[in-house]
């Protein structure tokens, strides 16, 4: 159990809490249990935990509009930061990196059409330096193959699709969106129009949320490679 700092910052001033870092990210991510997560001395609120200062209830109330721990303590860990330990950092950075050389593995190959082995594509991220970041990893894909190009002949398998986004969706979608868009079009109704070059591999993945926000209303149609 790794215990760390939350904190959020209300109206100028410091709100800060100890918690579980496991249980408080599940709980930043809406299915953790706050009162597990909580792990502050006495249950408190603090304005600064290292030098003991609790929160006054008349900040409290100010700042949350309660003086409930629990209903703070949750408002804290979903809105604000809660600290990493360079452990976490570390191993959470590792799985990215997996995740995106398995990503490059299924969607690319040589120049003789055949796949590369998880070994030689580290070593090609190696070579080339390529920065892996926080963004999800199918994000990161295609920047990355571009860097790999330059020192082995690596090709992404891609398929140039055709989406009409309705205009009550067209603003949520717009961010899925821009890591494959290569051109796109307002029409007078609001609706959008983008032809996007995404990897095959990703496809479903891609579709599902498209559809998780759409409700199915997108319409899509395959074409061909540009001339």
């Amino acid at each position: 159990m790794a215990i760390v700092t939350a904190r959020l910052k209300v109206k100028g001033k410091h709100y800060e809490i100890q918690v579980d870092l496991d249980e408080a990210l599940k709980v930043k991510a809406g299915k953790g249990d706050v009162a597990t997560a909580l792990q502050s001395p006495h249950q408190h609120i603090y304005h600064d935990i290292k030098k003991g200062l609790t929160v006054p209830q008349a900040d409290l109330t100010e700042a949350f509009g309660t003086t409930n721990v629990y209903d703070i303590a949750k408002k804290i860990m979903i809105s604000g930061e809660v600290q990493k330990t360079q452990e976490f950092r570390d191993a959470e950075r590792e799985a990215r990196v997996k995740q995106v050389i398995n990503l490059i593995i299924k969607n690319s190959v040589d120049q003789h059409g055949r796949p590369y082995t998880e070994e030689r594509i580290k070593r090609a991220l190696d070579e080339t330096h390529a920065l892996i970041d926080s963004r999800p990893a199918e994000q990161q894909v295609p920047a990355i193959i571009e860097k790999l190009k330059t020192v082995i002949p690596i090709k992404l398998e891609t398929k140039r699709i055709k989406l009409t986004i309705p205009a009550q969706y067209s603003g949520q979608v717009y961010g899925l969106l821009k890591d494959y868009k290569e051109s796109e079009e307002w029409l007078a109704n609001g609706a959008l129009v983008a032809i996007i070059n995404i990897p095959a591999g990703m496809q479903l993945d891609f579709y599902d949320k498209l559809n998780n926000i759409t409700h199915g209303a997108v319409q899509s149609q395959e074409l061909g490679e540009k001339q």
